[in-house]
């Protein structure tokens, strides 16, 4: 992680487990290069510090409770990337879904255990039932008797399992593959709430600079047309000149209109992706001085390597893989018997009736005892489709394994190239910007003084505002696939040694436009001609 970004994210702890599930570790593995303030109190929970891994993922979201309140944005409060981070991990839905399956999950294990301990049950019987007892003659005369027999008989009864062959292990440690699953879905879930915040950040962050460069052309735009005015009073230009510069005025007005709808757009985007009620009313900080990252770290090599290792959504196919083997081994042991211990004790209690001689009452102690064998000879093929099933789903886990891991190598790619790509375009962007200011101001120079034509100046300041938005979307890409080179390697969120390096601050992405030179009558001292 960058030191930028580890010294300014705080290691606050509180006790409740928020709806995010207590990912402050993961905000402090954040790594998105430049200055992100402490995030507030609140934000932390029971599971900082140790929800770093799939198990201890698990078990936090095991124990933890959330909170059921979605917490809203402060209009009044200005957000760093790591407050709206900490907001989305507590009000996204995506979290809470993820956490309340690895609750379950969680459970499922609890019940696999279960089937370790003896099963113990109670009961009472009140009964009542008249019954034709067979009885000789003469003895009975009917050769039979009625009897009414009420009853009362509390019991309590036990079953517990011995041995079946390795059934219950295997569904253990099928349960314990399953919670360690989950916990890796919920790292995933985290991290990808994280990447999808930090994108809509950069987009309207994109969008407030293209705003900032569209006002700086407008004012790049009405110098012109003052110029040419100017140049009109005092009879060296042409009224088509400007028109033509208060067209170009026009279209900036226009681009800045379009540029400041577009940034209200983005701000409801990340209102949406924080989990809040979407409105364009929240507002951050831009952090217009964060050092740029300048350099790769890792080897491609190297970062495929950390993206197999450390991926969370292999560590759960590889937890699902695991907990194919173990279902196919419970499968398996049921061609094998089972041997159970059963038992009861009642105090049963009987007021029988006959319609012919005398009975009598009793309330007596009985009881049972059984050591039970069960081996299931024929099932009409139950147990050999459930063993085909097992074994296919572990077939199907295994192939989803090979295509995540190339789906993983492919991104990495993506990632490591765009990077780079974006690491030159941003040299260029800033080149590019230079130049582009520069001939505006020296094209503009020459027409004051009659050398150019506003064609020149017109084409110069076309340019100008090219280079402007290309200097911010230079800037903005750099520092998105800067993060999205952490999250492909699944080290956004994590403590992990950086894939890149950041340079000293970076200048702004717009400069301010050149500074009017008051036109002058007086012709340039060279010999040139007006």
């Amino acid at each position: 992680m960058h030191p930028i970004v580890r010294g300014q994210i705080g290691s606050n702890r509180a006790t409740s487990l928020s709806p995010r599930f207590g990912w402050r570790q993961f905000q402090r593995l954040l790594v998105l290069f430049f200055p992100l303030s402490c995030l507030p109190q609140s934000g932390a929970s029971q599971c900082v510090g140790i929800a770093s891994t799939p198990q201890a993922a698990a078990d936090c979201a095991a124990h933890g409770i959330p909170q059921g309140i979605v917490v809203p944005v402060d209009t009044a409060h200005t957000y760093s990337l790591a407050e709206l981070i900490d907001l989305a991990e507590r009000n996204n839905p995506r979290t809470r879904i993820t956490w309340e399956r690895a609750r379950q999950r969680a459970a499922d294990l609890g019940i696999a255990k279960s089937s370790y301990y003896p099963l113990l049950a109670g009961q009472a019987a009140f009964a009542d039932q008249r019954i034709i007892n067979p009885f000789p003659k003469p003895l009975a005369p009917r050769g039979y008797t009625m009897i009414e027999i009420p009853a009362v008989v509390p019991m309590v009864t036990l079953e517990y399992l011995i041995f079946d062959f390795g059934k219950r292990g295997a569904q253990v440690d099928a349960a314990t593959a399953e919670k360690l699953a989950a916990g890796a879905n919920f790292i995933q879930a985290n991290q990808n709430v994280a990447f999808s915040v930090a994108s809509a950040f950069y987009q309207l962050l994109t969008r407030q600079e293209r705003l900032a460069a569209a006002e700086a052309t407008l004012k790049t735009a009405q110098t012109t047309a003052d110029a040419a005015e100017f140049q009109l009073r005092n009879g060296r230009s042409t009224l088509p000149d400007v028109l033509n510069a208060r067209a170009e005025a026009a279209q900036a007005i226009f681009d800045r209109e379009s540029a400041d709808g577009d940034e209200k757009i983005a701000r409801v985007a990340l209102t949406e992706a924080v989990g809040v009620e979407p409105s364009p009313n929240i507002a951050i900080d831009a952090a217009n001085a964060a050092p740029l990252p300048s350099a790769l770290v890792s080897s491609i090599d190297a970062l495929i390597d950390r993206a197999i290792a450390d991926r969370p959504d292999l560590a759960a196919q590889a937890a699902e893989i695991r907990a194919a083997d173990d279902v196919i081994r419970a499968a398996r042991a049921e061609y094998w018997p089972k041997i159970a211990l059963q038992g009861s004790a009642a105090q049963t209690s009987i007021w029988p009736t006959t319609d012919y001689g005398q009975l009598g009452n009793a309330s007596q102690t009985t009881w049972s005892a059984a050591l039970a064998i069960q081996w299931r000879i024929f099932d009409g093929g139950e147990r050999k489709n459930e063993v085909a099933k097992a074994e296919s789903k572990k077939r199907e886990v295994q192939d989803e394994m090979r295509e995540k891991r190339d789906q993983a190598t492919r991104q990495v790619w993506t990632a490591y190239i765009a990077f780079r790509t974006a690491l030159r375009k941003e040299q260029a962007a800033v080149a590019l910007l230079d130049s582009a200011s520069a001939s505006y101001s020296a094209s503009l120079d020459a027409y004051k003084y009659g050398v150019k034509n506003l064609i020149d100046v017109v084409t110069a300041e076309r340019q100008l505002a090219q280079a402007r938005l290309s200097s911010v979307s230079a800037r903005s890409q750099l520092f998105l696939e800067a993060v999205d080179l952490e999250f492909v390697t699944g080290n956004l969120l994590r403590t992990g040694p950086p894939a890149t390096t950041t340079s000293s601050p970076s200048i702004p992405a717009v400069p301010a436009p050149p500074p009017s030179t008051p036109p002058s009558s007086t012709p340039p001292q060279d010999g040139r001609q007006r």
